[in-house]
């Protein structure tokens, strides 16, 4: 029991209440979290999904029967993976650009942010290169979120796009492009590779350059803050 700051009683909400996770749930997220973590780093840093169930089971500082407990394949167990890095790309992009009002400048800010991945999540980065094409057709990440914000654009009237579809295709088309070759070129400067790149995509959906270079060189905002 405890008090509820008036001087009265406050109860306390019992650990087994309906929807409040006892300690075997919160064991069993953890340990679901722990798996979805090594198949990352194995996509990330090797680029494999031809790991033995023991090696990720090590990896990821789990009993091997655990593993049977979360998934019923490594396939499983990687799309989770690779689920969970597009949902926290799209995330990280939607905490960025929230505040902007212009939904041309949201889309190369979006463009910009991905681009610089490797210097600010390297390991998002890695692992949506190692996805690939699937990633364009994706429900989490960049695809679903560019599918709104040029549809918006399009709308306001601010880009010329005639399908969505087909201009996603050629945005995350050339996104990957550039992401592999700061991959293999780290000796490139990235921000202004991806610069060049999102007021390249602006043009090629109608924006004059000049007006596309200065919005594709803009300040990026800042994240949210999170704590005090």
């Amino acid at each position: 029991m405890t008090t509820d700051g008036q001087g009265g009683t406050a109860r306390r909400t019992p650990s087994n209440a309906p929807g409040v996770p006892n300690r075997l749930d919160r064991r069993k997220a953890r340990t679901r979290a722990a798996l979805v973590a090594a198949a990352q780093r194995f996509l990330a840093e090797q680029g494999r999904v031809d790991v033995s169930i023991q090696e990720i089971t090590d990896a990821a500082d789990v009993g091997f029967g655990s593993f049977y407990n979360h998934f019923t394949s490594k396939d499983e167990l990687f799309d989770a993976a690779v689920a969970l890095t597009l949902d926290e790309h799209g995330a990280l992009l939607d905490s960025f650009v929230g505040d902007l009002e212009d939904p041309a400048e949201v889309f190369a800010a979006s463009v910009r942010l991905t681009g610089r991945l490797r210097r600010t999540h390297p390991q998002m980065a890695r692992i949506l290169v190692r996805t690939g094409l699937s990633y364009l057709t994706s429900e989490g990440g960049l695809a679903p979120q560019a599918m709104r914000d040029l549809q918006t654009a399009a709308d306001s009237g601010r880009l010329d796009i005639d399908d969505p579809h087909t201009a996603v295709a050629m945005v995350g088309g050339a996104l990957l492009g550039v992401l592999h070759l700061l991959e293999t070129r780290p000796d490139l400067d990235a921000e202004r590779v991806t610069d060049q790149l999102a007021a390249r995509l602006l043009c090629m959906f109608g924006m004059p350059r000049a007006e596309a270079q200065e919005i594709a060189t803009r300040p990026l905002p800042a994240p949210p803050k999170t704590g005090p």
